[in-house]
């Protein structure tokens, strides 16, 4: 380890925070202990290899098992841990061989079987442990800072209400949320634009959790959650709008193209679609290297592919959806991850007991330890631009060329921005689902 611990020790000098770390066999490296921001001491040899080598999604992988402890906040932690990469995780195309990888898992991952398992894998750790960090909507994806100083809670309605603005949402209208999550939108949609509305998800918890709202705020003849995979939703008729949040990156870029088609199937002609949701930073990588992309499919979303946002719009278009404004949000959502996980740092007692009653206590600590690393490594990632986050708004166009407020539209969009920011109508209104 001579050659390994005195290249750690040059890059820790390096860090901009102070990092102590205690190697197999007692050996200190970095600051005194009682100086640093950050204290790793490293119980396994391999664990020690991918430190000094920089790779940081199996040290991350050795947190979560318990082969190394960790002294400091995840703020401190992160920056050590960019500064130690030794290069940019999307920079370089994956090998041949990595590339046939990546072809085989996506072929065969996203079956309805295996993508409702990987889902449920994720969505239904404990609704009581997501509860003590999302906001009271529990809006589980990335939130609108409209203003600086807007709240997370503020900034999730932002974000609904943005969504439900570039949709055009009108009173009556039969709108689809796919993959509804803790039924914010679907909610929001409902209360605040009058629509009719339709949420899907895999998960049993938001389903259950859903159905239980819906009944609170006396909603059943007007909105309704269904336990179903997009792919098998039949309808008779097809919806005036669709929304998806933070769903299409468990769908496998080998199925995209079919995923938007059935998006197509499901939105009448000249209806709108708004798919928010992750893509990679780079334009070659599906996952951060460095076993970062690892980490994330072992621990967090099983099965979870991310695609550049160029290579989606080619999919939309293929599907025959026409992409008619796209909103890079990905400082947003930064933000929104250091807020998650500011949130969760100040309840880890409650925490662990939650995760315990569910989960027994050995199980609890890793899915804690787990959940930690993941949300603050989210917001370094795409504070770095490692990852995005992106508003992709379509049109199903209709062929009608009087369609809409110019000649050739062919859909609801008037190919303008101005109604997306407008002040909302004082007719809109202001019920609360809190």
């Amino acid at each position: 380890m001579n050659a390994p611990s005195d290249a750690l020790a040059a890059r820790l000098a390096a860090l901009p925070v102070a990092v102590a770390v205690e190697l197999p066999g007692g050996k200190k490296l970095g600051a005194p202990p009682a100086a640093a921001a950050v204290v790793l001491r490293v119980r396994e040899r391999k664990a020690a290899l991918a430190l000094a080598t920089g790779q940081i999604g199996y040290v991350g992988m050795a947190i979560v098992e318990g082969q190394v402890e960790v002294d400091g906040t995840m703020r401190d932690l992160m920056a050590a841990a960019a500064g130690l990469l030794p290069h940019s995780p999307i920079q370089g195309k994956p090998s041949a061989w990595r590339r046939l990888l990546g072809w085989l898992r996506s072929r065969t991952a996203h079956t309805l079987a295996g993508d409702a398992r990987n889902i449920q894998f994720h969505y239904d750790v404990s609704d009581d442990f997501y509860a003590l960090w999302l906001d009271p909507r529990r809006v589980y994806s990335c939130a609108y800072f409209r203003t600086p100083d807007m709240t997370l809670a503020q900034a999730q309605e932002a974000k609904l209400d943005h969504i439900c603005r570039k949709l055009r949402l009108r009173p009556g209208e039969r709108f689809l949320d796919i993959g509804a999550g803790w039924g914010g939108l679907l909610l929001w949609a409902a209360e605040h634009y009058g629509v009719d509305a339709t949420g899907i998800t895999l998960s049993h918890n938001q389903h259950a959790y859903v159905q239980q709202r819906i009944a609170a705020l006396g909603l059943q003849g007007r909105v309704r959650m269904e336990l179903r995979d997009y792919r098998e939703l039949q309808v008779a008729q097809p919806f005036d709008a669709v929304a998806s949040v933070g769903m299409f990156e468990h769908v496998g870029r080998l199925h995209m193209t079919q995923y938007f088609d059935t998006v197509r199937r499901l939105l009448r002609p000249g209806g709108l679609l708004l798919n928010h949701g992750i893509t990679a930073g780079g334009v070659e990588n599906s996952e951060l290297s460095d076993g970062m992309g690892e980490f994330i499919e072992r621990y967090i979303f099983p099965g979870g592919e991310l695609m550049h946002v160029s290579a989606v719009l080619r999919h939309m278009a293929l599907a025959g959806l026409e992409m008619v404004d796209t909103e890079n949000l990905r400082p947003h959502y930064a933000r929104t991850l250091w807020a998650w996980s500011d949130g969760l740092e100040a309840q880890l007692p409650k925490a662990r007991t939650v995760l315990a009653g569910k989960h027994g206590v050995e199980r609890a600590e890793k899915i804690l330890r787990a959940y930690r690393l993941y949300l603050a490594g989210c917001a370094l990632g795409f504070e770095r631009g490692w990852t995005a986050l992106y508003q992709m708004l379509a049109a199903h166009p209709d062929g009608r060329m009087e369609t809409g407020s110019l000649r050739g539209a062919q859909s609801e969009y008037p190919f303008t921005r101005d109604y997306m920011y407008a002040a909302r109508p004082a007719s809109t209104p202001t019920t609360q689902t809190d």
